[in-house]
């Protein structure tokens, strides 16, 4: 389904072989334009883009675009993805979690001033938030 377009991986695969294969047939498929990905309604969001990340709210999006900065708070990881953090993505990892990033090779210090492709449920929280909870969310959209 993945291959010819008719699906986007999920966000809870669990296993890092598994999730690097099914993002793979999932990019062949997009850069394609199979199936969904021929519909603009499932195209990849512009990170920086707060209208549109807010008109998805409460849906499954995949967005990408370069960190600005990257800062903790709390007990909680903000990259930000514009200069104004209520008019652009914003992604969250709890601190609790950092580790499972890390130990995938994404430490979320280190994501500053990356491209990446980040998917899961956009929420409005004064401005587009989608919290990541597991690695298989976020990839370097500078490797592919």
């Amino acid at each position: 389904m993945l291959a010819q377009g008719y699906a986007r991986v999920s966000t809870h695969i669990g296993n890092s072989a598994c999730a690097a294969e099914l993002l793979s047939r999932e990019r062949a498929a997009r850069s394609a334009k199979l199936g969904l990905w021929a519909n603009p309604y499932y195209g990849i969001v512009e990170a920086g883009s707060g209208a549109a990340l807010l008109a998805g709210r409460g849906r499954f999006t995949v967005a990408e675009g370069k960190v600005l900065s990257v800062r903790e708070s709390g007990g909680t990881i903000y990259m930000n993805f514009g200069r104004r953090w209520s008019q652009a993505l914003t992604v969250t990892i709890l601190k609790r979690n950092e580790r499972i990033f890390t130990a995938a090779g994404l430490d979320p210090k280190t994501l500053e001033n990356r491209r990446l492709r980040v998917r899961g449920w956009v929420e409005d929280r004064s401005g587009p938030r989608i919290e990541a909870t597991r690695p298989e969310q976020i990839e370097i959209a500078e490797r592919n």
